[in-house]
């Protein structure tokens, strides 16, 4: 059931980024369509390795002080999410990718995301286990 949502979701994603790049290239060209969202896949690249620094630096430097790195696994997931969408050809997706890597939009997506895991983990549906971190 899921799968077949999920497939449907997708279908329905795809016409309509194939609808915005056709209706962009009607009113502004061809060469200057490509050329946006060639621009679009270079910008989410180089904006995902940068803010995919800073996460990872973050990260490390909670994980060197002996704290969880929780909220920076989040926004680690955020930034891979959102550099993947702004790659994908299409607007909506550099829409969606740009709020998912600018940092005042994606700790919206992060205490989303988090909420969502909690629910997750209170109802059951996910297991955390596991000893935890060691400092050796």
């Amino acid at each position: 059931m899921l799968l077949k949502r999920l497939l449907w979701i997708a279908i329905v994603f795809v016409l309509l980024e194939a609808f915005g790049i056709y209706m962009m290239q009607r009113w502004i060209g061809g060469w200057p369509t490509f050329l946006l969202l060639l621009g679009g896949a270079v910008a989410g690249a180089l904006l995902m390795q940068s803010e995919g620094r800073k996460v990872w630096s973050e990260a490390r430097s909670q994980l060197s002080s002996g704290q969880m790195p929780g909220f920076a696994i989040l926004d680690g997931i955020c930034v891979l999410a959102g550099g993947l969408l702004l790659i994908v050809p299409g607007f909506l997706s550099d829409i969606a990718g740009l709020l998912l890597l600018l940092p005042w939009t994606r700790s919206l997506f992060r205490m989303g995301l988090y909420g969502w895991l909690a629910g997750k983990v209170q109802s059951g549906a996910f297991r955390i286990s596991g000893g935890g971190f060691r400092k050796f």
